[in-house]
């Protein structure tokens, strides 16, 4: 990619995340009243997780913090970041949020999209450079752990949509971790239900893309999801057969990254997300097909345009402010 993650990148970035992790408000939260005992703030409903508008951009905050500090643990908020962890994830405050799961109003909480990034926190927190981290936020990724577990089974069908609630984006994080930390059995379930879900996926026209509110691509996200998942020479034949124009740009719709009308509509704004979870998806497809590929230049000129566009409108409005670092990250770490 044109763009690297520099020092001086990682900087800002985690300035910006540093930022609005422990920002309460303003705050969406998704929570289900019991009784009016349950009406709380959100820092008394998620002692860790209560900043950056809403739980799951949190997460994937103090993700975006923990692999911006292995990466480059030179930059001068370095010592922030650890005082940040330090204070934050510990026993007793994910006990809290370990309580706040254990609700039977919970069941669903953040499914999938907050369960796949906390167990890539989880992963990146494995083997870091303080192990007390990770510790700490063992119990809650155990719960999550368990929640993939339990749901898997059940759900007859995937969730294709561009949003949170897409499936394959989950899957596609949660086998990190199960990769990570060597829990084969979670990896078995997860490559299981990819297959149940998308192997007979062919010839796909990614018509409905993008939608005005998306920052995945539901085609996109699936084939990453699969190549995570399957072996290599496995996902060979299916990726031909999933998408078998790329030569030719098609599905067009794929190749040209979306125009963003309003960044202070938080909706709207998802749109720049999208031009970021797509240049990740386009670089790490990329990396599967031969160098003398004419897929391969094809892929990578589409993951170019697609950052670029994106990776401008990272800070501006807190609309996509307390996100959008996480996705450029996405972009940038996991395809060097």
């Amino acid at each position: 990619m044109t763009t690297r993650l520099t020092s001086e990148l990682a900087s800002r970035f985690a300035t910006i995340a540093l930022g609005h992790v422990t920002r309460e408000y303003p705050n969406h939260i998704l929570h289900g009243l019991e009784g009016p005992e349950d009406a709380k703030t959100p820092s008394e409903l998620h002692p860790v997780f209560y900043g950056s508008y809403d739980w799951h951009s949190c997460v994937h905050g103090y993700w975006m913090l923990a692999r911006l500090l292995r990466l480059h643990p030179e930059i001068p908020e370095a010592q922030a970041i650890h005082d940040l962890f330090s204070t934050m994830l510990v026993p007793d405050r994910i006990a809290g949020e370990c309580a706040y799961f254990d609700r039977p109003m919970a069941r669903g909480y953040e499914r999938p999209y907050g369960w796949g990034w906390l167990l890539k926190l989880a992963a990146e927190l494995h083997g870091h450079e303080d192990p007390t981290w990770g510790a700490a936020l063992s119990p809650l990724t155990a719960r999550i752990v368990q929640r993939f577990q339990d749901f898997l089974p059940l759900a007859t069908y995937p969730v294709r949509v561009g949003t949170h609630f897409n499936t394959a984006f989950a899957l596609r994080l949660a086998a990190d971790y199960a990769d990570t930390v060597g829990d084969a059995a979670l990896f078995d379930l997860l490559r299981a239900t990819a297959l149940r879900w998308y192997g007979t996926d062919a010839a796909c026209p990614a018509w409905g893309e993008p939608s005005g509110d998306d920052f995945l691509s539901p085609a996109l996200i699936e084939a990453e999801c699969m190549r995570r998942l399957l072996p290599a020479a496995d996902f060979v034949d299916w990726f031909d057969g999933f998408l078998p124009d790329i030569a030719a740009k098609q599905p067009r719709t794929l190749f040209a990254p979306a125009s963003v009308s309003d960044r202070s509509d938080g909706k709207i704004a998802h749109l720049d997300g999208l031009s970021l979870s797509r240049a990740w998806c386009w670089a790490s497809l990329a990396r599967t097909v031969p160098v003398t590929d004419t897929r391969r230049p094809v892929m990578i000129k589409a993951a170019h345009g697609h950052l670029e566009a994106g990776i401008a409108h990272v800070a501006g409005d807190y609309m996509g402010e307390h996100w959008l670092a996480s996705f450029a990250v996405l972009a940038l770490s996991e395809t060097e």
